[in-house]
This record gives structure tokens, C-alpha cells and sequence, in this order.
């Protein structure tokens, strides 16, 4: 895959809810706090300045619907003449590619915005959006988390609230429905995940499914225990998505490949359940963290789903810290 071959930061699939984690393993292990601070700060910027000058590729699928990378988390857009509808925001610094990738794709103006969760990646653009016209509308733990000061203790960061237009105006806590653009839009709250305020939004008659970040397709995950997600509520939420789904159904997931179906999202889930159970036996002889990470638990598909910023060593970590 393109985004593999690139490099570290590449614009094909960075996000910072990764890149941070996976510096911090692949280099020298956990870090100290200061450490953390320091790099995960440095990698931010890094973040910025690669979003800053990253094209957008369009990908159009079907029903007025297309999806837009590199600006972070795979963006979704539904176009109509009730405005476009937005899934996700990006990373701010996208704003001039953005603005014209989604021009391209009509004269509708911006007029919704749907957060899949609170991650910077899916989140940094609001505000800008907002500005041009995006009513923004979220799960009510997203609105908690980027309407605060947010922590996440695995890179000893605290993440800064956006500003007031940034803040979603409408949040639900179960379900929602909404009809725009002649398109019945569903909403639907996960519980803990990837984090606690993860949505997937499924576009009915066009059986296209946004699952956002409990889906990373073709590469480990990256779980954010802070905000309340964990290994079991990955595969909860992938149980879900392939309840939910047939095999003609377009599913979107929140990083790697943006345009995914349901047998890609199968085998993902099937790696999760292996390395779960793999990491927890080791746990459960007794070894610590870095004994399990070095009996290579994840080796039978680090080939396939290794190749990015999560590496083997850091997600069995990160599943290590859930079993």
C-alpha cells in the first residue's frame, strides 16, 4: 500500500493518535515522562508540517458520496442540496487542500459535520469548518474530551481544548437519525473502543458505512486506554460493524485504505481476537510486558498489518495493557 512505502510521516495515512505511540515503542520503549513530552510535542509539529503541504486524494463511491485522504482520518462527504455533510475534519493546517478538494465536488456549500470521536486527527479542522458554515454535531464524550484539556497518559500529553467554534452544538449519547441530502444517515454509539466516544455513521440507501477508527485497515491500531478504550471493545466494535454489514456494503474505515469491505474487515478482526488471546496467555504465565513483547506474539500477521507506525513490539503493548 502507497501510504506503507512513504515513509514515517506519510500523508497516505499518518494520524497523531499513532505516530506518537509508535516513536515512543519502536525507538527506546516506554519513555521517560519527560521524554515523552518532549517527543510526542516534537512529532505534533511534525504532524502539522506534513499536513500543511500533503495533497488530497478523492475517492468517489457511490449515492453522492465520496471520501477525501490525507488530512488525517479518512473524511467522508455526502453532497446535496441541503449542504455538504462532512465525517470528520482533519488536521487544520489541510485547510487550503481541503477547501478545494471539497469545492471539486460541488457547488453545495459546507453545511454539516459529524465527529467520529475527539481524536486530533478527526478533530483539528472543526473550527475552520465551523466558520464556513458546518453545524457540528458529535457524541457527547467527544464534546467533553476537545472542549477540555485532554490527557493521554501513553505519551505523557495533554492535548489543549479547540476553540469555541470548534465545540460540537449538538451531541447525542446513544443513537441518532438524521435525513439530509435525500440520504438516511444513522448514527451509533460503540461504548468504550477505540475511546469512549467512537460513532459509526452508516449511509442507508447507499449501504456505505463510516466506522471510523475502530477499523484500521491493513495496519495495527492504535487504542487509546486513557479515554477508555481497550482490546475488548476493539473487537466489540468490529463484531458490530460485520453484524451490521453485508458483503456489498462500502465500509470506510478511519485509517489505511480508505475504500474497505466487509472480508478486509473479517480478517482484521480475526488478527485482534489471535493477538488478544496469544498476549493473553503469555500473561497469564506470568510474563511481564517486555517478555511478551519479545515472544512475538503478533508474528503471524506482522507481515501483513506490521508495516506501519503502530509495530509489532508497541501493539502487543497496547494489548498487553487490556488483558
Amino acid at each position: 500500500m502507497e501510504y506503507q512505502k512513504e515513509g514515517f510521516l506519510s500523508r497516505r495515512g499518518f494520524c497523531l493518535c499513532c505516530v506518537a505511540g509508535a516513536a515512543s515503542a519502536a525507538k527506546r520503549g516506554w519513555l521517560t515522562p519527560r521524554e515523552a513530552f518532549a517527543e510526542a510535542r516534537g512529532i505534533v509539529s511534525l504532524i502539522k508540517d506534513s499536513a500543511a503541504v500533503s495533497p488530497i486524494v478523492t475517492h468517489k463511491l457511490r449515492n453522492n458520496i465520496s471520501v477525501l485522504e490525507g488530512s488525517g482520518g479518512n473524511v467522508a462527504v455526502l453532497t446535496g442540496p441541503d449542504g455538504k455533510v462532512l465525517i470528520d475534519a482533519g488536521i487544520s493546517v489541510s485547510r487550503p487542500q481541503m477547501t478545494k478538494a471539497i469545492d471539486a465536488l460541488g457547488a453545495d456549500p459546507i453545511a454539516h459535520l459529524i465527529n467520529t470521536h475527539w481524536h486530533f486527527d478527526h478533530t483539528d479542522g472543526n473550527t475552520w469548518l465551523n466558520a464556513s458554515g458546518a453545524k457540528i454535531l458529535a457524541h457527547e464524550n467527544t464534546r467533553k474530551h476537545i472542549a477540555g484539556i485532554q490527557r493521554v497518559e501513553d505519551w505523557d500529553y495533554n492535548f489543549l481544548p479547540l476553540s469555541s467554534g470548534g465545540i460540537p452544538s449538538e451531541v447525542f449519547s446513544t443513537e441518532k437519525n438524521l435525513k439530509l441530502n435525500g440520504a438516511s444517515i444513522a448514527l451509533k454509539y460503540y461504548g468504550g473502543a477505540h475511546t469512549d466516544s467512537d460513532i459509526s455513521v452508516t449511509f442507508g440507501e447507499a449501504d456505505i458505512v463510516h466506522v471510523a477508527d475502530t477499523f484500521w485497515n491493513g495496519i495495527y491500531p492504535f487504542i487509546d486506554y486513557s479515554t477508555g478504550g481497550s482490546i475488548d471493545g476493539m473487537i466489540s466494535a468490529s463484531d458490530a460493524n460485520l453484524a451490521a454489514t453485508t458483503n456489498n456494503t462500502i465500509i470506510i474505515p478511519g485509517h489505511g485504505k480508505p475504500v474497505s469491505n466487509r472480508a478486509e474487515l473479517q480478517e482484521w478482526r480475526d488478527m485482534l481476537v489471535a493477538v488478544r488471546d496469544n498476549v493473553a496467555r503469555l500473561k497469564k504465565k506470568g510474563m511481564s510486558r517486555d517478555e511478551a513483547v519479545a515472544a512475538k506474539p503478533t508474528v503471524a500477521f506482522d507481515a501483513k498489518f506490521g508495516n506501519f507506525v503502530i509495530d509489532p513490539g508497541f501493539f502487543t503493548r497496547l494489548v498487553y495493557q487490556g488483558v
